[in-house]
């Protein structure tokens, strides 16, 4: 066993020193191997530097051979720029040489014709003094022959030419005066001729009456009521006269308003055809009617507008437009005479060249204070100008307006051709009658009168002004004070109006209870 093992340990050994030994020889051989490799490549490294040192040199001296080329190019490049350049100096050199020569030469001239000058200006100012002397001796010898002074002849020949300018200016103008005249004046002829032909309108005269038919007799029973209480009732609501006469099947309603007479027609043929007829029923009617006629009168208006042509206008405008349709003057019909004068004068302006739409408006709103004229103080032309101007209007038309009765100086065309159709519209024969005019004057200062009294509510002129109803508030009126109020009415009355006969002067004062069962 132990001999195994020793021989065992032998072996191992054996192998150890085996392979310690190959290990050494495989170090020595590769260290030889190395060292032979090294050699080889050392030989090679020097061989590549040296053929690298030869191409090195021989590149740089293929570069410098190239650089001494390129510094050969340049520099003839550059000589002959600079010989360029040289030549460009001197040719500007040259140049420079020949202006100043030129310049020389120049001033030279110059000189000589200042020179030149000098004596011709010393000649002339030789000459010019030697001229006034003459002047001045000529002068001298005229004023010993006139006997004036130098200042008293020239005062004299400018007074005689301004005095003969003067006359054959006036000559002149007064030849032109004569001639526009003419011209104008046939002109004028010619367009209010074309106007009026192309506006032929006819005309009615307003009247203070209205007739309302009845079915039969019995109805006019109806209407008066017991002991008269209807138609006093229907007279104190709408302040118009009705005149039951022996007049068949008809009665006859009488005020010198239209408005209030359209109302009461109104309000009188409802209650004919609803058979009802008594106090309360009357009032109700009358209110019913007054909203109709409210209305028809802005349809009138919208009606007018749309006639003549003329929008945008403020609604409130529009209602005075449509309460002129219940206005007269002399008897003629304002809104259709407003509406004439529109087309009119539109008409003159198309002629004229004028602006057409400008004399439309302002001639159909020419007399809108007559709309106003019973609930306002002043002329109708003052109040139509404040309408115009709370309207916005523009200031041709307000002009327009405040000139068509020759209040103020027209300042437009528009304004003119206003002028002239109120006066066409006015002149057409039959189209106005002075009498009504003064009629309901009389009648709307009566009412007037009555109005400027404090309590008063409404008052209608009546039985064509020989009576006027007045209703007072009862809560600012007694019965006593109503005594006293209607004495006052009659003593303003009698003091500011001339009136044939009497006028009566019934004072109405009235309180009401009213409660609802419920």
């Amino acid at each position: 066993m132990i001999s195994i093992i020793t021989y065992v340990i032998s072996v191992v050994v054996a192998l150890i020193l085996g392979a310690v030994v190959a290990f050494f020889l495989g170090v020595a051989y590769r260290k030889r191997v190395a060292e032979a490799e090294l050699g080889s490549a050392e030989d090679e490294a020097k061989r590549i530097l040296s053929d690298a040192i030869k191409s090195a040199e021989a590149k740089k001296k293929e570069a410098m051979v190239e650089a001494k080329d390129e510094i050969y190019k340049m520099r003839q490049e550059a000589e002959k720029d600079v010989k360029e350049r040289r030549s460009e100096v001197q040719r500007q050199e040259r140049r420079l040489v020949q202006k100043e020569e030129s310049l020389d030469r120049k001033l030279e001239n110059q000189e000589k014709k200042e020179e030149l000058l000098q004596g011709k200006i010393k000649d002339a100012e030789e000459k010019l003094v030697e001229a006034e002397e003459v002047k001045k001796r000529q002068f001298e010898m005229l004023e010993r022959i006139s006997g004036f002074t130098t200042e008293q002849a020239k005062d004299y020949l400018l007074t005689h030419l301004e005095n003969e300018l003067t006359h054959e200016k006036a000559l002149k103008i007064a030849q032109f005066e004569a001639q526009m005249k003419d011209e104008a004046d046939q002109k004028a002829r010619e367009l209010i001729t074309t106007a009026i032909q192309r506006c032929a309108a006819d005309h009615v005269a307003e009247a203070t009456v209205s007739v309302v038919p009845l079915p039969n007799d019995e109805m006019k029973g109806r209407i008066i009521g017991r002991e008269g209480r209807n138609i006093r009732t229907l007279e104190t609501a709408t302040g118009v006269d009705l005149i039951i006469d022996d007049t068949p099947e008809a009665i006859t309603l009488s005020s010198y308003d239209p408005v209030r007479r359209e109302v009461a027609r109104i309000a009188l043929e409802r209650l004919i055809q609803d058979g009802r007829i008594h106090p309360a029923r009357i009032e109700e009617m009358v209110e019913k009617a007054q909203r109709e006629v409210d209305l028809k009168i802005k349809q009138d208006g919208e009606r007018a507008i749309m006639e003549t042509g003329v929008h945008a206008m403020h609604p409130e405008l529009i209602k005075l437009l449509g309460r002129m349709r219940y206005r007269t003057s002399y008897g003629q019909n304002v809104l259709n005479h407003s509406i004439e004068v529109a087309h009119l004068a539109g008409m003159m302006a198309a002629e004229l060249g004028a602006d057409v739409n400008q004399a439309k408006r302002a001639g159909l709103i020419h007399d809108i204070g007559k709309a106003l004229t019973h609930e306002i103080e002043g002329s109708h032309v003052d109040i139509g100008v404040e309408i115009a101007k709370k309207y916005k209007e523009n200031d041709v038309i307000v002009n327009a307006i405040h000139a068509h009765h020759g209040d103020v100086e027209p300042k437009t065309i528009v304004a003119c051709l206003v002028q002239a159709a109120d006066a066409i519209s006015a002149a057409r024969p039959g189209a106005r009658r002075e009498n009504l005019e003064n009629y309901i004057k009389r009648l709307e200062k009566l009412e007037e009168i009555a109005n400027s009294f404090e309590g008063v509510e409404k008052c209608y002129a009546i039985q064509a002004g020989r009576e006027i109803r007045i209703l007072v508030k009862p809560e600012v009126v007694s019965d006593d004070k109503m005594v006293l109020t209607a004495r006052e009415i009659v003593k303003k009355i009698e003091s500011e109006l001339d009136y044939p006969g009497q006028i009566k002067v019934h004072v109405v004062r009235e309180s009401r209870a009213i409660e609802y069962a419920k």
